[in-house]
């Protein structure tokens, strides 16, 4: 943990948007629903006054959204208030990008578009998806083109989020950032992994300042390993990037955010919860979850949640156990009452979290390597999900 220091106020602008601190929530999967986004929106304006920052809606599958998947349409949602609404897409295919961003600009259904080529799942990559397709170059090239060109006349931006590349042998990421910007999309966001990494390791921050000195019309931001405020400074002063994306470094601290408002604008931090502050976050995000799912499907998601929000606490083996298989509002409620709420947080609360794993291969579809010019679109790529 690096730690955090005084600084002028520091915004950023993407297309027709202006933050106050440059801060992008990342989509994840199961997690950045509008529960949590607004749950974080809650805690910023509650710590810091104000919202900043963007938080973008975990990803969705563009054929699905196109199709109008109900679970898809469901994972859209924004709150009454939210603003600016941002949605990341999972493409492949050219034509589909098309009109799934021509949707979501002639319904109004978000603000801002970004485009996810990141994703190292080995479902995935497989199929020619995610963290693999950007080493089709024309393919990622007409892809990004077909959003920007969807969104013209409107004031939609939209933006890409990629990796440093399949595996050490086979990098994209100065071409991807350059084909991007030449493309039209308003920012470029660099995750300092490969593929071949998935989440495991440090890093490569290197890679980010690289990506800004290679993309200079459009913001670029980096991705990776941030965990506190005082990280998401240290990277922006280490690589010269225009603004950071933070993932796994919020699980279980949705507060994160007002923390990085007040370092980017030079005011004090709030002193980290205590235990019964948590506590109090935890029954918010059961209630938010239990509107948006139902009771029943809020509180299944809360539990994975509540192991994040406990790290480093101590609640005993026993309650642990319990509330990873809460029921209802009212149980979880009955639970929460039972830890001490007057623990401070803890420092082992602090620094890395969330899923980690090791290195392994990239799984590919069969001769991918062969040809990075080939525009064919991969085979099913697009319907291995079709819930977004």
């Amino acid at each position: 943990m690096v730690a955090a220091q005084q600084t002028p106020a520091v915004g950023l602008r993407i297309g027709s948007l202006t933050l106050r601190s440059p801060v992008v929530l990342a989509p994840m999967a199961g997690v950045t629903n509008v529960a949590f986004r607004t749950l974080c929106r809650e805690l910023e304006i509650a710590r810091a006054g104000t919202v900043s920052g963007l938080y973008v809606c975990e990803m969705v599958t563009a054929r699905a959204l196109v199709e109008r998947h109900p679970v898809t349409m469901h994972m859209t949602t924004f709150g009454a208030d939210e603003s600016p609404r941002s949605l990341q897409l999972y493409t492949v295919d050219p034509a589909t990008t098309f009109a799934a961003a021509s949707m979501i600009a002639t319904e109004n259904l978000a603000d801002h578009i970004d485009i996810n080529f990141g994703c190292p799942v080995p479902k995935v990559t497989r199929r020619g998806g995610g963290a693999a397709l950007p080493y089709k170059r024309r393919l990622f090239g007409q892809i990004v083109a077909a959003a920007v060109r969807a969104t013209e006349g409107t004031d939609i931006p939209v933006t890409v989020k990629f990796r440093v590349g399949i595996d050490d042998e086979h990098i994209t990421f100065l071409d991807a950032g350059r084909i991007a910007e030449q493309e039209g999309a308003a920012a470029v966001a660099l995750h300092a992994r490969t593929a071949a990494q998935r989440y495991s390791g440090s890093a490569d921050w290197r890679r980010i300042a690289e990506l800004k000195q290679a993309v200079t019309g459009v913001p670029v931001l980096g991705n990776g390993d941030i965990f506190e405020a005082g990280d998401a400074m240290a990277m922006m002063a280490a690589t010269g990037c225009d603004g950071v994306v933070i993932g796994r470094g919020c699980l279980g601290r949705p507060w994160l955010f007002a923390e990085l408002s007040a370092a980017f604008s030079g005011t004090p931090t709030a002193t980290p919860p205590t235990l019964g502050e948590v506590a109090d976050i935890i029954r918010r995000h059961g209630v938010l979850l239990a509107e948006h799912f139902g009771e029943d499907k809020g509180m299944r998601d809360i539990r994975k949640h509540i192991a994040w929000y406990l790290h480093g606490f101590p609640a005993g083996s026993d309650l642990r156990r319990a509330l990873a298989l809460v029921r209802s509002l009212g149980e979880l409620d009955t639970l929460l009452n039972q830890l001490d709420a007057d623990v401070p947080f803890p420092p082992a609360g602090h620094g890395p979290r969330g899923r980690q794993g090791s290195a392994a291969p990239v799984g590919l579809p069969e001769g991918w390597l062969d040809d990075p010019d080939d525009c064919t679109v991969p085979a099913a790529a697009d319907v291995m999900n079709s819930g977004g």
